[in-house]
């Protein structure tokens, strides 16, 4: 009885299997990712619409833009499956460790790709399918395919691709887009380097190991830093325009000034670091997440 005890414990039930499995799909979809993109979906679609849209345009926008960026990020996983075995920081990703075959991540990506634009184009609008497919594309292939691996401004360019949630949510609830969706689009793409460099000039080694151009590994560490600094300088004009364009209140304004002036600030003294410490890069990092939400939600307290 008790090896047979013994053999219960070591192998794992079927329930546990299927948890690990489901467990293991939701990861190629990077989740923490993904809740911050449908939260800046959602933001856009209140903006908007100036106050809270209707429960199935919400709920229909928010499942496709969903599939849309769940299904990109496991076609980048299934691409990426040789360089994340490689980085310490993606090695223990469901394809590395053999939880799931690279074939079924890519079947799986395709598939939440596919329902994505169906959803869309039969439940909200054609102009939030289209852009669901493009948002798709952008990031699938664009980006993971052609830019990553190719070129330092893998992360200047493939940062409209963070940046389409803002339009499909846009989109949703008024069928088409303006200046002020755009603004809010640029946001996101002005944030995405110096928040992406802040955690590659920590990360400089994995990436340098990988074979990825990342522009601490082409440029250095000076420029890299340097370029942050100008890209948060045109970001916090970009911020205080969006209030110019008339869509928001003083609210917006002064939340947008104080969370401008943080990560300023933090990138400001990342720049004035030596460049073999990383104390500011990581705390650079840590304050341009906060610095997204933190900015969003200001535009949805900026408009009611």
């Amino acid at each position: 009885m008790s090896v047979l005890n013994e053999v219960r414990q070591e192998s794992p039930s079927q329930l546990q299997q299927l948890t690990q499995l489901v467990s293991a799909y939701i990861e190629v979809t990077k989740p923490k990712i993904l809740v911050m993109l449908v939260f800046t979906s959602l933001c856009a679609a209140i903006v908007a619409e100036k106050g809270i849209p209707t429960i199935s345009t919400m709920f229909f926008m928010l499942l496709s833009a969903s599939l849309s960026a769940g299904g990109s990020a496991a076609i980048n996983m299934w691409y990426d499956r040789d360089i994340d075995r490689i980085m310490e920081r993606t090695a223990k990703r469901p394809i590395p460790t053999g939880m799931i075959e690279p074939q079924s991540v890519l079947r799986f990506g395709i598939i939440l790709g596919i329902l994505s634009i169906v959803i869309a184009f039969a439940f909200v609008n054609p102009l939030t399918a289209f852009l669901n497919a493009a948002g798709y594309l952008y990031y699938a292939v664009a980006y993971t395919m052609w830019l990553k691996r190719r070129t330092p401004l893998n992360i200047v360019i493939g940062g409209g691709a963070g940046a389409f949630p803002i339009l499909i949510g846009w989109a949703s609830v008024t069928g088409s887009l303006n200046v002020t969706a755009l603004l809010m689009f640029m946001v996101v793409f002005l944030w995405t380097p110096p928040h992406s460099w802040a955690l590659a000039l920590y990360k400089n080694d994995e990436y340098t190991k990988a074979g990825i151009p990342m522009m601490p590994v082409v440029k250095g560490a000076r420029s890299t830093k340097f370029q942050s600094l100008l890209y948060m300088l045109l970001l916090f004009a970009c911020s205080v325009t969006l209030f110019v364009s008339g869509h928001f209140n003083y609210i917006y304004l002064t939340f947008a000034v104080l969370f401008n002036s943080a990560l300023l600030y933090c990138t400001w003294k990342m720049w004035k670091e030596s460049d073999d410490q990383f104390i500011w890069a990581k705390r650079t990092f840590v304050c341009s997440l906060f610095y997204i939400l933190g900015m969003f939600s200001a535009m949805v307290a900026g408009i009611l």
